[in-house]
């Protein structure tokens, strides 16, 4: 945990004093702790650096903690929320959203701010109750039907994303495509104050049911022995995990990879106990968003590449290993 606390922090610094615009370390401290202010440094750490590290860390976070949720529900370490359809469904729901209140409703208001997320909740729990419905057998969340209805929902909703996206206005389109990709380009502080009713409310919720993602792990029949309240106790993960990606969609559109990548972390870090796990998954998905977006916006510039491209450069090599890994 102090290891993955150092290496976020070293990340913060470096994002927070490179790029552009350089400043040194007591410039930044400065410009934080408002001694001898500066107009120029005041722009560039608060409106532009600041806001975007801290919308990644809330999106790194959420998404670290969903996967590690989605796949201790389901058992299968290859699952994670944007191969099962909830990053597909909340991405559905958020360009619908544009769609409809293209020109009518700013996407920066605070309006669309607040609302964005509902409609990725909405979009997200739609996904979700259509695996639920399609991936049970004998009254039980079947894991290996899950992934598979997950991977056929998501290639559902990316179809119809795709088909409002290009009924849109080029203009909006383009928005669209930017944001789909995985980005916080435009991070600001309304985003930031969006996504935080969620990052207080659902970590705790999830973590606190962490014992009984273990007690999963020795299959339904053992879990329900031991007394475990088995369907609802999944309910309740799945509905926390999609509340998360649907916050962490709705401002960053779909960053994939991180809810894969950062269990695997996880638990060869602080060993097979959810209470250890979660955490540890939301401090790496930290690190990787943090660093990914300081590489997209740093190794081009001034061009921009966005954080998603980046992590999924990192992270389709690492599926295909974990694949191999999982066959042999």
């Amino acid at each position: 945990m102090l290891s993955c606390i150092a290496i976020i922090l070293a990340a913060v610094y470096v994002s927070l004093t490179n790029g552009t615009f350089d400043m040194s370390v007591a410039e930044v401290v400065k410009t934080l702790l408002r001694i001898e202010p500066d107009p120029d440094h005041d722009l560039v750490v608060f409106e532009f650096r600041l806001p975007r590290i801290v919308l990644g860390a809330a999106v790194g976070y959420a998404l670290g903690i969903a996967g590690a949720v989605i796949q201790g529900v389901t058992r299968n370490g290859l699952a994670d929320p944007g191969i099962l359809g909830i990053n597909a469904g909340a991405g559905t729901a958020v360009v619908l959203f544009m769609f409809l209140f293209q020109g009518s409703l700013h996407t920066t208001g605070w309006a669309a701010v607040m609302t964005m997320p509902m409609f990725g909740l909405a979009g997200g729990l739609a996904a979700l109750a259509a695996i639920y419905r399609f991936a049970r057998k004998d009254g039980r969340l079947d894991p290996q039907r899950f992934v598979l209805v997950g991977i056929a929902v998501t290639s559902g909703f990316g179809a119809v994303t795709l088909f409002v996206s290009l009924k849109m206005s080029p203009q909006d389109y383009e928005s669209a495509a930017v944001w789909l990709a995985g980005s916080i380009y435009g991070a600001d502080w309304k985003l930031v104050a969006a996504t935080l009713p969620w990052m207080l409310v659902l970590p705790p919720v999830i973590w606190r049911s962490a014992k009984a993602l273990d007690v999963f792990q020795l299959g339904e029949d053992s879990a329900t022995g031991r007394g475990a309240q088995v369907e609802k106790e999944k309910k309740l993960l799945l509905l926390c995990s999609a509340g998360l990606v649907a916050a962490s969609v709705a401002v960053s559109g779909s960053v994939a990879f991180v809810g894969l990548i950062a269990p695997h972390m996880a638990r060869r870090l602080v060993g097979l106990s959810h209470r250890s796990i979660i955490p540890a998954s939301g401090l790496i998905g930290i690190a990787m968003v943090v660093i990914g977006d300081w590489i997209g916006r740093t190794a081009f510039a001034p061009a921009q590449l966005a954080v998603g491209i980046v992590i999924s450069i990192i992270g389709v090599p690492y599926f295909v290993y974990l694949l191999m890994r999982s066959r042999t």
